[in-house]
């Protein structure tokens, strides 16, 4: 809060030093510059954007942000008129959208630094995880792979038959369901997270919660839809009777015609940005080896249909002719071709892959439409022919020049996650998300995690 209210004074004595005139010092631009350091603290509270529980995941907190950033411009822009206030065009136009930006930017570095601070065991919540021994077996998983999160299981409790099984594969303290308040008390846990299981449903779940009343103990309810975010999710009652609704993900309507339409105006700039690098990245793959700049390959698109997918050849000419020689060397586990060592990459292609520039001719794929600059990793025909129901969701958006996969780990990524990932964008996709995929894809494609 305090650094939001700086950002409010810093804004405005910006535009007080450079637009208000000698004989107004004390004029209406003087006390509204005076005023946006309480105002904007008050307006980002009264929109949660201060909300324990949006800080750190997710793009909610930007959300919120973003919505008491329309609210301060409307609100400005009202009063300005109502009033007949002299207010700078600089203040309403200028300054307080670079506030909101600011603001934005100061909560992404925030953000950063608590998940550096809860990979390290800092700042997070232990967790008590209640529940059928596979659904916390599965729930336990996904907190502890994204440990940005800030959540710590430090406690299991389970069904009597499932506790030799989840004391061996979790390596924590198991109880059985009776036993909740006794092992958070015992393990200093601060938050009960419940499976959905017939055994943590209605009653039991009613009675827990009462136990809870006056411990300080946080209630979590996983609904069993994990790959389905917030936004989606909805409480709605029933005469009485709360009942979880699950919107429909959008796959069609405006946010898709915005979404076209930065993919390739983006694309279109840079081009014309890199094509310095493009050309003389063309030139080292032409000189480095003997081979067309280009390698084309069919990939699978939006609705199952094929387009021709570039990259600069990182590969000896005749490297899909080699495949079957070094098939020994796959080290995925689903239907991806995966090598660290592949021995038909170029000296110039290890290096391309490893900085991902190979795959900067899809800008070209991204204009023409086949593609988008974030979605799905795009699949090959061989791969699509092994889809079941569930995995051929991915098909359902533009594959993307970076997506979840890309930011996630990339080739150290298995099979199952891969998908995971994939299916997680397609359920939850939205422009915030988009813009933080595409923010964080530049510090993983510098870190060369996964890229081999």
């Amino acid at each position: 809060m305090g650094l939001d209210a700086a950002a409010a004074a810093g804004a405005g004595a910006a535009v007080l030093l450079t637009r208000a005139e000698p004989g107004q010092v004390f004029g209406a631009l003087f006390w509204a510059c005076a005023v946006l350091p309480l105002i904007w603290p008050t307006l980002l509270s009264a929109s949660g954007a201060y909300s324990e529980r949006v800080f750190g995941t997710g793009g909610e907190e930007y959300r919120r942000v973003v919505r008491a950033t329309l609210v301060l411009l409307a609100a400005a822009g009202f009063v300005s008129y109502a009033v007949a206030l002299d207010l700078s065009r600089a203040l309403v136009v200028v300054a307080l959208p670079l506030l909101g930006v600011a603001t934005l930017v100061a909560r992404c570095c925030a953000r950063r630094q608590l998940g550096r601070a809860r990979s390290l065991g800092r700042c997070v919540k232990r967790v008590v995880v209640v529940g059928r021994g596979g659904a916390v077996l599965d729930l336990t998983a996904s907190v502890r792979r994204q440990s940005h999160m800030g959540l710590e299981v430090v406690a299991a409790c389970v069904t009597p038959d499932d506790r030799h099984r989840v004391r061996a594969a979790v390596a924590v303290p198991v109880g059985g369901l009776d036993d909740v308040v006794d092992l958070a008390a015992r393990y200093g846990a601060d938050t009960v997270a419940v499976t959905s299981s017939s055994e943590t449903a209605a009653e039991y779940l009613r009675r827990l919660s009462w136990q809870l009343e006056g411990t300080g103990l946080e209630l979590l309810v996983a609904p069993g839809l994990i790959e389905v975010a917030g936004p989606r999710l909805h409480i709605r009652p029933f005469d009485g009777l709360p009942l979880l609704t699950v919107e429909a993900p959008q796959f069609e309507g405006w946010r898709r015609l915005v979404k076209g339409a930065v993919d390739r105006t983006a694309a279109a700039a840079a081009l014309v940005l890199l094509a310095p690098l493009l050309l003389a990245l063309a030139a080292a793959v032409r000189l480095s080896s003997a081979g067309p700049v280009l390698y084309r390959q069919e990939r699978v698109g939006l609705g199952g249909s094929t387009f021709t997918m570039l990259k600069f050849r990182s590969m000896v000419a005749d490297a899909d002719r080699q495949l079957d020689a070094v098939r020994d060397a796959n080290l995925s586990d689903g239907l991806l071709f995966k090598a660290r060592h592949d021995p038909r990459v170029t000296r110039i292609g290890r290096t391309l892959r490893r900085l991902s520039l190979d795959e900067l001719p899809q800008l070209l794929n991204v204009l023409g439409g086949s593609m988008s600059l974030v979605g799905p990793r795009p699949p090959l025909p061989s791969e699509v022919a092994h889809y079941d129901n569930s995995v051929r969701r991915r098909l359902l958006v533009k594959p993307g020049l970076t997506g979840l996969w890309q930011i996630s780990g990339r080739s150290d990524l298995s099979w199952e996650e891969s998908v995971r990932l994939d299916l997680r964008y397609v359920e939850n996709w939205s422009l915030a998300l988009d813009g933080l995929i595409l923010w964080k894809t530049g510090r993983a494609v510098l870190s060369r995690s996964g890229a081999y």
